[in-house]
């Protein structure tokens, strides 16, 4: 139904414009979103992949950096916004940070013994506002994933550059969304 993670909206908006290309699509299709943007990647379109979810959505990124591993395709970040399951993580992710709610539905995600790259599980219940159905739509947590998008999409411009994309080194930023299955469980 898409009525749940419409923060997501507001962070691809906002990526949008600083000329970042987005998609954004309910979970349930992370595996042909992992398949497209691993053609993508290949065809030379897309040079750098991050992955956001939140809810049931990052629940499903662990699947989605092992599948785009087995595609031989690299993950530069992957952001989960209070995944609502144990959820393990394999795969290749260059950095996988994981915002979840400790008192709440959220939980920290571990790493299998396959998973390369680095993993931040990190405790926001202390941010004022933020909960479940909150978390995509809180200003503080928006600010911290741009942030961290645009230190991997800029990290290559000089110093006092304005944000501008060459073509070839844009990025494709995939947020999954939550679902209403996901959402009635809250």
């Amino acid at each position: 139904m898409n009525i749940f993670s419409l923060g997501l909206d507001q962070i691809a908006a906002k990526l949008q414009a600083q000329g970042i290309p987005v998609t954004v699509a309910n979970f349930v299709s992370w595996s042909s979103l992992a398949d497209e943007a691993a053609a993508e990647y290949r065809s030379g379109r897309v040079r750098t992949i991050i992955l956001v979810g939140h809810s049931s959505g990052a629940t499903a990124l662990p699947d989605m950096v092992a599948r785009l591993g087995q595609l031989g395709v690299p993950v530069k970040l992957a952001i989960g916004l209070d995944s609502v399951f144990r959820t393990k993580l394999a795969g290749n992710a260059e950095r996988y940070i994981n915002f979840y709610i400790a008192s709440g539905a959220g939980e920290p995600v571990t790493r299998t013994k396959d998973f390369r790259g680095a993993l931040e599980n990190v405790d926001v219940q202390s941010v004022p506002g933020v909960g479940h159905i909150s978390i995509d739509k809180n200003q503080i947590i928006q600010q911290k994933v741009i942030t961290a998008i645009d230190a991997v999409v800029f990290s290559r411009r000089p110093s006092g550059a304005q944000r501008q994309l060459p073509e070839a080194n844009r990025a494709e930023y995939r947020a999954d969304r939550d679902g209403a299955a996901a959402s009635a469980r809250n």
